[in-house]
């Protein structure tokens, strides 16, 4: 599995590239419409796992479906390693996961098989891959069994396994660990991030925002169709606005929150900054540190998508 030797690109090597897509779907009638897409544009490096987050109904399904040819655009286009989106020939180096899982009545490992054979991989390597994802799925032990017999997490690795069977070179991933227990969740976060040690790049679209926060290099905030924030996680988690101030020596009346070992932390907002510091100056303290205040992605995630966010895609996008 992952055999491929790794790719020595610059991040200016776009695999996936979105270029001011939209997607409007009309009633039956074709008297209403709903845009699920609003000029959507984006880029995502070779190499990186890239985290694609957004409410429920924000376009993300849609976006990941018409990068695989499942629907089309109503306007816009875009290209998937070098390809326009849906090319037949590309998707054999794509490893693609739907949301919902839903397989022919087989064996497990029999389906990874079919899978593995539809993308054109030789019979050796198809053997050897389907052997690896079985062990490293824990898999193994229930692969001669009919998937029909499987619970929601089962059939989610079976998912898994035939999205990776292939040995893709991008991986389009809609909610992965969405249905398996911590260890699962563990074990593929762990096979995600040797795909990208191997110069392999990771599209993952996902609620789960802990999972998001550990291993992805970028993260783009979709909300109504429109592409909201972009950026790197640690660029999107310090807040520009509050900053933490360290300080050791202080006095009482200077009301902060003690740590330990004498220091005592005060949050303040970017106006208060220079105010702050000089106030425990005065007092003969010492200031031990200077930093923007972290805030979790699950904080930034809700800011950005709550139902009365009126927010600015084109004004707030930051890379």
């Amino acid at each position: 599995m992952f055999t491929r030797g790794s790719l020595q690109c610059s991040r200016m090597d776009a695999v996936l590239q979105f270029e001011n897509l939209s997607k409007e779907y009309r009633d039956f009638w074709r008297r209403k419409s709903f845009r699920a897409l609003d000029g959507f544009s984006l880029e995502v490096d070779r190499g990186e796992i890239f985290g694609f987050l957004g409410p429920n109904g924000a376009g993300k399904t849609t976006a990941l479906h018409i990068t695989m040819g499942l629907t089309f655009a109503s306007s816009g286009g875009g290209k998937m390693l070098g390809k326009p989106f849906g090319d037949a020939r590309t998707r054999r180096r794509i490893g693609f996961l739907a949301e919902n899982v839903s397989f022919y009545r087989r064996k497990a490992a029999d389906l990874i098989r079919f899978y593995g054979e539809l993308n054109g991989v030789r019979d050796q390597e198809l053997r050897s891959n389907i052997k690896d994802l079985l062990e490293a799925l824990d898999l193994k032990e229930v692969g001669r069994r009919p998937v029909t017999k499987f619970s929601r997490g089962m059939l989610q690795k079976v998912g898994i396994a035939q999205a990776l069977v292939n040995d893709p070179e991008l991986l389009i991933l809609d909610e992965p660990t969405s249905a398996l227990d911590p260890s699962a969740r563990v074990t593929v976060r762990e096979i995600l991030l040797k795909a990208k040690a191997q110069g392999k790049t990771v599209f993952l679209s996902s609620h789960l925002l802990s999972e998001i926060e550990l291993i992805c290099d970028r993260v783009g905030i979709i909300h109504r169709g429109k592409l909201v924030r972009l950026g790197t996680v640690s660029e999107l988690l310090e807040s520009k606005e509050e900053f933490e101030i360290l300080a050791r020596g202080v006095l009482d009346s200077l009301q902060g929150e003690p740590l330990q070992d004498g220091v005592v932390r005060f949050v303040v907002s970017a106006a208060e900054q220079k105010p702050s510091i000089e106030a425990i100056w005065s007092s003969g303290g010492e200031v031990l540190s200077v930093t923007p205040k972290k805030r979790s992605l699950e904080q930034l995630f809700l800011s950005l998508t709550s139902a009365d966010s009126e927010t600015d895609g084109a004004g707030e996008i930051r890379r």
